[in-house]
């Protein structure tokens, strides 16, 4: 990406920033995932309790090694076997600090995110003390509405094709409810392995202090 790229990238997170700040959210600005791995660095404090979503954007970022170097108590779901993963995920409610990722962050401020166990969702919207997100430019969109596309034609593909599930999006490449004229936020497949169940759009803020997110100028993720 050449210095022309990045101007404007930088200017839409500046604009995206604002409209952040507005809604009562702490806002950080990184040109590179190094840069934003030593944001991560200066929210977290050692010896507190941390947790994580699922995320790509996080391992690109080296985040993930951060959170397992022994300087904090971290909730690992990847040691976690299989029964007890329900009791890690409600552990992670009491988290001093949960990080994780966006699916798309709207012009106007809203963090968009659509989960299947929704344990993220649940996490993003309630308990842990601070929420730290970590967002690549390339989940930057206008509104609502490219906000639901990019997941129907990006983010859900791609996460099935990674977590192995039997999707209609995953072999075609993009959510079956876009063959509608008018397809809504919640329409698709039904099976089984569906990973698009809850929808969280989180927006104003009533605790000005928990909301942290890290926007950064390089694609990251899905």
């Amino acid at each position: 990406m050449d210095e022309n790229q990045k101007a404007i990238i930088r200017r839409q997170m500046q604009k995206t920033g604002e409209a952040l700040t507005r809604n009562r959210m702490h806002v950080y600005y990184a040109d590179s995932k190094s840069e934003a791995l030593e944001q991560v660095k200066s929210l977290l404090y050692a010896g507190e309790i941390v947790a994580s979503g699922g995320s790509m954007t996080l391992e690109e970022c080296g985040v993930m090694d951060l959170l397992r170097s022994g300087t904090y108590q971290f909730l690992d779901r990847a040691v976690c076997k299989p029964e007890e993963m329900q009791t890690l995920y409600r552990k992670c409610f009491s988290a001093d600090a949960y990080l994780c990722s966006a699916n798309a962050v709207t012009a106007n401020g809203e963090l968009y995110n659509v989960d299947g166990n929704s344990n993220r969702v649940a996490a993003i919207s309630y308990g842990p003390s601070r929420v730290i997100m970590v967002v690549g430019c390339n989940k930057l969109v206008p509104d609502l509405d490219a906000a639901i596309k990019r997941v129907k034609t990006c983010a859900a593909p791609a996460n099935a094709e990674r977590l192995s599930c039997p999707t209609y999006c995953k072999e075609s490449g993009s959510c079956m409810s876009l063959n509608q004229s008018a397809p809504g936020m919640t329409d698709g497949c039904h099976g089984d392995g569906r990973i698009c169940c809850n929808y969280l759009v989180s927006a104003q803020q009533r605790n000005p202090d928990r909301m942290h997110v890290i926007l950064v100028a390089e694609p990251l993720g899905y």
